[in-house]
């Protein structure tokens, strides 16, 4: 029971609207509910790629690596807590943006609709760079164009080292960008090339000899990952697709915010009504669900700070439905508990049988809840993910405040002279 008070204080204190923020050495979150589209407000737009001139192989990867470029612009807007997700079917490759508090759209929409420019560079004379160096630590400035972008870049592609079985990068060049990178590796020998997309360092690789042919190789300690994850960004500064916006939708504060009000409001009405009707007809336990439930409610939204969770309509739905599944818990475990004391066992040991009892039936319709939960949230769009997260997380909270907290307080409040007095568990 103190474990489960010492939790609760934990939580409320997490819960509450000015709480504090989380800070462990130089780890710092900010500790608040973040808010969807819908509630917070902001633009929602959807591109179509045109795919005319891309080979039905590759328009997979260069639907991600258009993802991978709007990305890469959205956060340098300084927008939190993007969705960018890519859609494809009958013909149609799709990308849809929502951009949450988002004030100027139309800085927004020139930015994603840019042409992804790759460039590769040389380091200015006398300028001392590295490849050893972060790339993130330079600038375009700091290094000297020497004519090769995506326009004379072909392709590229992960590949294993036969040697040293390590994930390496080989790219191509057109005839053109083969003269151009041959000129520039020749030159710098023992020096690093710089590769800019969209004006930032991607990848800064060294020289070991000069490149003729137009085929190279980028090595070094990549994870497969890391490797995949650099070929699609320099297939999506190569690539010339085209994407158009066919799909723009401001959602306002204000509407937002009359949402997040009605929801409540909503919420709040069912919360009073399941505790009017525990209390009513189940009395005494009926009384310590609904205690129950009140910790389930500030484990949950503890939980959707610390994840954190980003909180749509779809979400508050989840979260509301999963607030009746936990009563539904209770109700299962009452109904088993009056069945052992109608034959007339003591209260401890129906309590006891009643949890035993239940527990098989709780396991198989929440287990069953979750699957379902985790096919929405994997093959679902946002929205639905939304609702998929809070509902699988209140359910496993539900599960614990049903089987563990209500049972603790029954057992530690029931005792011997609560036994005689029926009318305390609703005979």
């Amino acid at each position: 029971m103190f474990g489960i008070l010492i939790l609760s204080i934990l939580a409320g204190t997490v819960t509450w609207p000015k709480g504090p923020d989380l800070k462990i050495g130089s780890y710092n979150q900010k500790l608040e509910i973040h808010q969807g589209l819908d509630l917070r407000g902001g633009t929602h737009l959807v591109y179509e790629a045109n795919m005319e001139k891309i080979p039905e192989n590759e328009r997979a990867n260069a639907l991600e690596g258009i993802q991978t470029v709007i990305d890469r612009r959205i956060n340098a807007l300084g927008v939190t807590e993007p969705v960018i997700q890519t859609t494809s079917g009958l013909g149609l490759y799709r990308v849809i943006i929502e951009l949450p508090g988002v004030t100027d759209v139309n800085q927004a929409i020139d930015l994603i609709g840019q042409t992804a420019q790759l460039e590769f560079r040389e380091g200015i004379a006398g300028k001392s760079l590295s490849a050893e160096g972060q790339p993130q630590s330079y600038s375009i400035d700091d290094w000297k164009d020497i004519g090769l972008t995506g326009a004379r870049f072909k392709k590229a592609q992960v590949q294993i080292d036969q040697q040293t079985f390590k994930p390496i990068i080989s790219i191509q060049f057109d005839d053109e960008g083969a003269e151009l990178f041959s000129q520039a590796t020749s030159r710098n020998v023992g020096k690093p090339i710089a590769i800019f997309l969209d004006g930032v360092p991607i990848s800064i690789p060294n020289v070991q000899t000069a490149i003729t042919g137009g085929n190279a190789v980028i090595s070094g300690s990549f994870t497969v990952d890391q490797a995949k994850s650099l070929s699609i960004q320099l297939n999506a500064g190569a690539l010339p697709v085209p994407i158009k916006l066919v799909e723009q939708r401001n959602v306002g504060a204000t509407l937002g915010q009359d949402s997040v009000h009605k929801s409540f409001v909503a919420g709040l009405i069912g919360l009073l009504a399941v505790a009017l009707f525990m209390i009513i007809y189940y009395r005494l336990p009926g009384f310590l669900a609904v205690v129950a439930l009140v910790i389930y409610s500030l484990f949950l939204i503890a939980l959707f700070k610390l994840i954190p969770v980003t909180m749509t309509l779809a979400g508050i739905a989840g979260f509301i439905l999963s607030i009746g599944m936990a009563v539904d818990a209770n109700i299962l475990i009452f109904e088993r508990m009056r069945e052992e004391m109608r034959r007339g066992r003591p209260y401890n040991t129906a309590i006891t049988a009643g949890f035993a009892r239940a527990w098989t039936s709780i396991r198989d319709s929440n287990a069953s809840s979750l699957i379902t939960c985790i096919i929405l949230f994997y093959f679902g769009t946002g929205i639905i993910k939304g609702f998929a997260l809070t509902l699988a997380l209140g359910i496993v909270v539900s599960m614990f405040t049903a089987i563990t907290v209500s049972r603790t307080m029954l057992m530690v409040l029931i005792g011997k002279k609560l036994g005689s007095k029926q009318w305390l568990f609703g005979k």
